[in-house]
């Protein structure tokens, strides 16, 4: 059985089903999230940080909070703290705290009553950040000289001695490796990179 042979004995593979939402796509009577409003509604903008790795000095959120239509005005003092576990990672990827984890950690958030007012008020909150040494590739985020981007965040399965950047460590094996790498007629070692993608898209 040839390989056209194993396709057609498939409902879906190798065809090309209709998409339920592609003629309201194309015709533009798709609604999306950014069309649906409701009465009350109030709209959200996010301030973030433009540094890679910054301590966070002081946010003045004054000026934004005194603009006429918003109606709050949020920061990392808001969340509550002392969480453990899981929740440091989640939290911090929320709002910064002390310091921006990554070029466009979010730093502050705005609520108003338009999308346009929101904007604004972003635009006015004022924060002072202290540039820190960063890492923008992972080959020398894990050198034992990079500069640490989470202190103290390393689990209890991280080596004595590992670089400071590894906060979790793992090893698969199957097999004896070293074996088959002996019994193998060829062995290739490749470093391969790919784009960065996103496994759910909402719309």
């Amino acid at each position: 059985m040839n390989k056209m042979d194993r396709i057609s004995e498939f409902r879906l593979v190798g065809t090309r089903p209709d998409r339920p939402d592609g003629l309201d796509k194309v015709t533009g009577r798709a609604r999306y999230g950014a069309d649906i409003s409701a009465p009350g509604m109030l709209w959200a903008a996010v301030l973030r940080s433009p540094h890679a790795h910054a301590r966070i000095r002081r946010i003045d959120t004054s000026k934004a909070e005194a603009l006429a239509g918003v109606k709050a005005v949020i920061t990392r003092a808001d969340f509550p703290t002392g969480l453990t576990g899981e929740d440091w990672y989640l939290q911090e990827n929320t709002l910064a705290g002390d310091v921006a984890l990554y070029d466009g950690h979010a730093v502050a958030a705005v609520a108003a009553t338009s999308a346009l007012i929101a904007q604004d008020a972003v635009r006015l909150i004022e924060v002072d950040y202290e540039i820190l040494p960063h890492v923008i590739d992972v080959d020398d985020a894990i050198r034992p000289d990079a500069p640490a981007i989470r202190p103290g965040s390393a689990d209890a399965s991280v080596p004595e001695g590992m670089p400071p950047n590894v906060v979790r460590y793992m090893e698969f094996g199957r097999g004896d490796v070293e074996a088959g790498f002996a019994q193998a007629d060829l062995v290739m070692e490749r470093t391969y990179r790919t784009e960065a993608t996103h496994q759910g898209y909402i719309e």
